[in-house]
Formats: C-alpha cells, structure tokens, sequence
C-alpha cells in the first residue's frame, strides 16, 4: 500500500465518522428538524459501510503482516478490547448520569437499561447483534451494532485464512450459526475491502492511465449520488421488504434491512479507491492533521452518542447549542483517544509479556 493511498483512506476514515456524528446529531430530539435531510438520506448507515470496506482492506493487510493465527488473533482483540472496555465504562457513567439530569432524554428506542454485569458481557464478546443470542442495545451506544458485525467477520476471515480441513469448516459453520444471517449478509461488502487489498498488493494500479483513474476517483461517489437521488435505497428496501413479506425489512433483517444498497455502497468505495491508487497522490495537505485525527476516529466512533445524550440531558435551549453538541461530542472522543486508543502498541507491550509467561506455565515445555 503507498503512502498516498494510506493516507487517503485516512481521510476517507475521518469523513466517514463526522458524517456518521452529524446523522446523529441530526435527530429531532437533539436539533429539531433543521438537519432532516441527513436522516432522510440515512447518510450514518452508508458511512459504516465506507468503515467496513475500509476495515476489510486493512485486516486483509495486517492478516498478510501478521502472519500466523496467534499474532492475527493477539492484535485484533487488543485492537478492539483496548478501546471498547473503557468505552462500555464511559457509557455506563455518562448514561447514569444523564437519566439523573433528565430522564425524558433517554427516550425508548434509543437507551436500554441493561444489568451491569449483562452490559459488560455483551459489550466485550461483541455479541449484542448475533443471532444465538437476544438483541441488545447497549445503553445508549446504539453504534456498537456495527462492531458485533465486525468482530463476527475478523473470527470468521481469521479462520478461513489460518485454520485447515475439518477445522475451518467446523468454525465457519459455529460462527456462521452464532452470528446468523442479518450480520453476513453484510459481510460481503466487508469482503469488497479484501479484494481491495488483494487488487492493492499485486501493485496493477500502475498499468492504467490517469483519466481511468479520475473517471473511478469520482466516478464511485457520482454513482453513489445518483442512487441516492434515483430513490434506489428505499426501492431496494422496498423488493427486501415484500419478498420477506413485512411491511419493514428491518423488522426482520434489523440493521441489514438495506444490504443490497449497502453492496452498492461498497462497490463504490471500492472504485474511488481503486481509482485514488491510480493517480497514487504524493502530497497531500495537511498530512499530520490526517493522521492524528484518524488516530482518533474509533473513539469518537464509540463515544460520540452517550456524549451526545449526556450534553443533551445538561445543556439549557440556548444560541450556539447545536455547535456545542457537535464539538462536545467529539471532544469526548479525542480525549478519550488519548489515553486508549493512541497507546495501543503499549498496552500490547504490557500485555504481551504476561501472555508469554502465562503460556510457559500452562504448557510446560517439552
């Protein structure tokens, strides 16, 4: 991967989560109806499946650098507990508090009291969205949805890859089964972010010219417009909806309701992608400010939507209020990155040491 085309899936990562942020901040009950068209659009849901092609191409990659099934598997669940253990914390506080401020900014639908030692379990094993077990939402941190689908695919790639014979069948089939069929059904577009890398490290970019380049850089995002002006995603919605037979996919497929659109989405990450790979930018402005503020985009990810709720139970109707829910909220979010998500190579260096003596105890040498 060059570094221009690292650096733009950076951006791209920054992007999407603002965007994800301003859907949210763009509900009736925290800015009346002044952003509407963020939720007519349902702009979130399409930037988390920028993230999953993006997180696809970038697992491929680290799979490939990593090399063996104990270093994959050490790096992805310390990428993800380092962060999410102190996020599920955050939330629990944040949500505690604010029920106490103003309980009527908890409305059902958007916050489940859950038993503590029910939240905390549910939160680390990713499980609030499998099959095997009953739906949950997680406090008010309605967007750890995507991080159970997630988790379910970096399990299920990891087997694939590393495990053999009856062995990766056997667990394909167990977390095929535990994470069912509404989380696969998007883990094709997640699969579009393999074959990204795949097309990525093969180094082809440099056999098309500069025009097929630029026509695939902003020909991905024209498509993806013009589907959105087209009406495609409720028509698609729609086809879903009547061969289910429910007046409302998602009553069935929950956050998948829309997973043909989603394909389409990911498709079209891919192209402007491939297309930015081509022209292979050498500079790009503002390159550090890229970096650090991508540094920090999991944890506003996760972070953002009980800040918002808690800003919302404590700040009065006033001018200026809208900004301060934005920046409030990702405040949070950056300060939070600070000290989880930034130092994640020493919390591995703590943890890894332990592990070791760990393993030398419970199998003895032979």
């Amino acid at each position: 991967m060059t570094k221009g085309v690292s650096i733009w899936l950076d951006v791209l990562r920054v992007v999407a989560t603002i965007v994800v942020v301003l859907s949210h901040l763009a509900y009736p009950r925290f800015t009346g109806t002044e952003y509407a068209f963020l939720r007519d659009w349902n702009v979130g849901s399409d930037a988390v499946i920028v993230f999953f092609v993006m997180s696809g191409c970038v697992i491929a990659f680290a799979a490939d650098r990593d090399g063996s099934a104990g270093r994959f598997a050490f790096n992805r669940v310390t990428r993800l507990l380092t962060v999410m253990v102190p996020a599920l914390i955050l939330t629990l506080v944040f949500d505690a508090l604010g029920t106490r401020i103003d309980a009527s900014a908890y409305p059902n639908g958007f916050y489940q009291a859950l038993p503590v030692g029910e939240f905390l379990l549910r939160g680390v094993t990713f499980t609030s969205e499998w099959a095997a077990f009953e739906r949950v939402r997680l406090g008010t941190n309605g967007p750890l949805w995507s991080l159970s689908y997630e988790a379910a695919y970096y399990a299920l790639f990891g087997v694939a890859l590393f495990a053999k014979g009856v062995a990766r069948v056997l667990g394909l089939v167990a977390l095929a089964w535990l994470a069912g069929l509404s989380v696969l059904l998007l883990m094709p577009a997640w699969l579009l972010g393999v074959a990204l890398w795949q097309w990525l490290k093969a180094e082809r970019a440099g056999g098309y010219t500069w025009a097929m380049g630029w026509a695939l850089a902003l020909g991905g995002p024209a498509l993806y417009l013009a589907g959105q002006l087209a009406g495609m995603p409720e028509v698609f919605a729609s086809l879903t909806a009547a061969q289910l037979g429910v007046a409302d996919a998602r009553m069935v497929l929950a956050f998948s309701d829309e997973f043909i659109w989603n394909f389409v989405i990911g498709l079209c990450t891919v192209m402007h992608v491939v297309g930015v790979a081509i022209l292979n930018p050498q500079k790009l402005w503002g390159t550090r400010a890229i970096r650090w503020m991508a540094g920090a985009t999991f944890s506003i990810y996760v972070t953002h939507y009980p800040a918002l709720h808690l800003l919302d139970a404590l700040l009065p109707e006033m001018v200026g209020r809208d900004a301060l829910l934005l920046s409030g909220s990702i405040a949070v979010g950056l300060l939070f990155a600070r000290y989880f998500e930034r130092p994640v190579k020493t919390f591995r260096a703590w943890i890894l040491p332990v592990m070791q003596r760990f393993e030398r105890r419970v199998v003895p040498a032979s």
